[in-house]
């Protein structure tokens, strides 16, 4: 598709390593696939024909896969999430920012490298600890228990 910075990231790629521990299929609940690039075109306009366009490329998958321009997150979050949040100024700014540190993870659509700014040490061993780059100790304790309770196994480490 030729965007900016492109990367599939979160929850398809952290939560294939906790099906895998589990022994559960590799896509076992998994929500959707993120796919995070940058673009400077602020526009709604702009992000919505990527979305458009993803959803024609990945429509036979059978899976959601989200595009999110992480140009333009400053614009929304504060109204979905409440607080207030910066300008990004990269795909990677972005992943940098999950609630939950050993959920940092991405791969670049390009090189296919991998990057996990915090190390792959907590994915691998069930260990969800808050962010310190995005302290929200509520958003975290509901994004933990979203995960918990589908890998009951995995350990909070309280903030």
């Amino acid at each position: 598709m030729g965007l900016n910075q492109c990367m599939l990231t979160a929850g398809c790629l952290f939560q294939t390593v906790w099906n895998h521990q589990a022994k559960l299929p590799p896509a076992w609940g998994i929500k959707d696939y993120d796919v995070f690039y940058f673009d400077e075109d602020l526009s709604l306009q702009a992000e919505s024909a990527i979305i458009a366009t993803g959803q024609r490329l990945f429509h036979d998958l059978n899976v959601n896969v989200e595009f999110k321009n992480q140009a333009r997150v400053h614009l929304w979050y504060s109204q979905r999430f409440g607080g207030t949040y910066p300008q990004l100024q990269s795909s990677k700014d972005g992943i940098d920012r999950y609630l939950i540190a050993g959920t940092c993870i991405g791969l670049d659509a390009e090189s296919g490298q991998l990057y996990a700014p915090n190390g792959l040490a907590d994915t691998e061993q069930g260990i969800l600890r808050i962010n310190p780059k995005n302290p929200k100790p509520e958003l975290f304790s509901q994004k933990a228990k979203s995960y918990q309770e589908r890998w009951p196994w995995l350990k909070v480490i309280a903030p």
